[in-house]
């Protein structure tokens, strides 16, 4: 299985005459086949983690690995998804998750049948010929997570990419990278504002706080496991071990909030 990690990462930007550290000597690793979130309030620096990851950003100090091998820059064993879909309007369903196949020099027939076996995936073998404005921002995001999975990345990179979806829409792409996660056993980097996400998606939760970027706390949820194992999301979420590591991990982030400055 492989290993991305984050080693002794610094990063940080000048203010005025002083310089302000975002990152300090932060190191993370993800496994290949593991879910692993990151938690924390907004500005705390998990998204420029991200960034650093992902290969858009460079570290001041610290490096990037993927199997003992240095990367500076992206590359397509990392795959992002943002909040913002990022698709391209002028392409239809299809032709959006055939673009990475295309550039790569997949042949016409080869790629339309692989992206039509990731929309499958995703739940949208009917949509192939809509057009980007003809979906709803659920099935964007599916559609953004099927173009990702068929350029085959070893890890996927996932900013609050159902930040700005209603509930019910939420609880539903949290059910399908779970099912995407146990058939492709990719490994996922997710960060997240919401706590029942975090818990219900995690192999490794990471709570955090900053900036500098700091880890207040380390769970390992059994719950995405679980979903695995074919048990059903409402009994994950009324499990008792549910509500009391929620209120674990709430009591963490209250009590960096009334640390922060000025409170």
């Amino acid at each position: 299985m492989s290993r991305l990690t984050a080693q002794n990462i610094s990063l940080g930007y000048p203010k005025g005459r002083t310089f302000r550290p975002i990152i300090e000597d932060f190191s993370l690793t993800l496994e290949q086949g593991k879910i692993t979130v990151l938690l924390g309030s907004s500005g705390c620096g998990k998204s420029t983690i991200l960034n650093i990851l992902a290969g858009f950003k460079a570290p001041d100090h610290g490096e990037i690995t993927l199997d003992g091998q240095r990367l500076t820059a992206p590359s397509g064993q990392r795959a992002v998804v943002f909040q913002d879909d990022a698709l391209m309007p002028w392409l239809n369903a299809i032709d959006n998750v055939a673009l990475g196949l295309r550039i790569r020099g997949v042949s016409k027939a080869e790629r339309r049948q692989q992206a039509q076996h990731y929309l499958r995936l995703v739940g949208l073998a009917d949509y192939a010929q809509h057009a980007i404005h003809e979906l709803s921002g659920g099935q964007r995001q599916r559609l953004g997570l099927a173009r990702v999975l068929a350029i085959q990345p070893e890890f996927i990179l996932l900013d609050e990419p159902f930040g700005a979806l209603d509930a019910l829409t939420r609880e539903k792409m949290q059910r399908l990278l779970l099912q995407i996660w146990k058939e492709t056993g990719v490994g996922i980097l997710l960060i997240t504002h919401s706590v029942d996400e975090g818990l219900l998606l995690a192999s490794s939760l990471y709570v955090l706080k900053g900036p500098p970027l700091d880890i207040i706390g380390r769970f390992s949820p059994e719950f995405s496991r679980r979903f695995g194992q074919e048990e059903k999301v409402k009994s994950l979420k009324t499990d008792p071990l549910f509500a009391e590591q929620r209120q674990k991990i709430l009591e963490l982030l209250l009590e960096e909030d009334d640390d922060s400055p000025g409170r």
